[in-house]
């Protein structure tokens, strides 16, 4: 299977007035023509001062700003948004049920006309953890919660009446190569990750190794990773990268997304 030059933003809540401001966010986004719109899957705001062996390295003070939840979220952006594919970037397995998450990505899907992308990752952010009375366990115990909850996820899709209105794309984030990186071969149809250029390379022919294990084609996965300029993000596409996300986060009660036109450039160029 061959994929498309895409681009795609997370609009972050973050430091948002108010709803409205970062609907409206999301509705230029949309115009602009990125072809996926993210959100996060944050009960607050983790403030990261740099991403260090494409692990977030957090600043020492982690204020409460104003944010919003995703999910509850995405069933509005599907009402709003006609054309473009959303979903969280990711959402944390161990926040819901896994069938339940199953189910709300299923009735968003429905909601979208079948633009739902399903982002799920292990969870890393303590303080969503603890302050929402949650047990953030070990970086064991969350894989093994993960591994789990993917299979739960799957079963649920095949169970769901009605059913998704087409494989809904589950997308992972991450890069560890004990758990992530098989997690990745198994289950997902996109994977994504902040990995330097090297080290993405290995990485991305190791899942590729790792999906014929469980039966499946190195194309099967789609991969995708953060945009920074067109220099680097023409090494990673001739890297097989063909997703290319950037973060926008509200400053001063706006959000500038004049960032997001040099992305859907550089994907027409690619494309025309």
């Amino acid at each position: 299977m061959s994929y498309p030059v895409r681009v795609a933003v997370q609009i972050q809540p973050a430091d948002t007035p108010d709803y409205a401001t970062w609907r409206q966010a999301v509705l230029h986004a949309e115009e602009i023509g990125v072809d996926v719109i993210f959100g996060y899957d944050h009960f607050h705001a983790p403030m990261i001062e740099t991403i260090v062996d494409a692990k977030p390295v957090l600043a020492d003070v982690q204020p409460d700003v104003n944010n919003f939840e995703g999910w509850t979220a995405l069933a509005s952006w599907g009402e709003i948004t006609t054309r473009a594919q959303i979903g969280l970037l990711v959402a944390g397995i161990g926040y819901r049920n896994p069938d339940l998450l199953a189910d709300m990505a299923r009735t968003v899907d429905h909601i979208s006309g079948g633009r739902a992308i399903l982002g799920v990752g292990a969870g890393w952010y303590e303080k969503d953890y603890t302050t929402y009375g949650f047990d953030f366990g070990t970086v064991k115990s969350r894989a093994d919660l993960f591994d789990e909850g993917l299979l739960r996820i799957e079963r649920r899709f095949e169970m769901l009446r009605p059913a998704p209105l087409r494989k809904i794309p589950i997308l992972i984030g991450g890069s560890g190569p004990k758990r992530t990186l098989p997690a990745v071969a198994r289950h997902a149809d996109i994977w994504h990750t902040f990995l330097p250029i090297d080290s993405y390379r290995e990485a991305s022919a190791r899942v590729g190794e790792l999906a014929a294990g469980f039966g499946r084609a190195d194309s099967d996965i789609e991969r995708s990773t953060l945009w920074t300029d067109p220099q680097s993000a023409d090494a990673y596409l001739a890297a097989g990268a063909t997703l290319f996300h950037t973060e926008i986060r509200a400053v001063d009660g706006k959000y500038d997304l004049s960032f997001v036109d040099k992305l859907v450039a550089w994907r027409d160029a690619k494309t025309s």
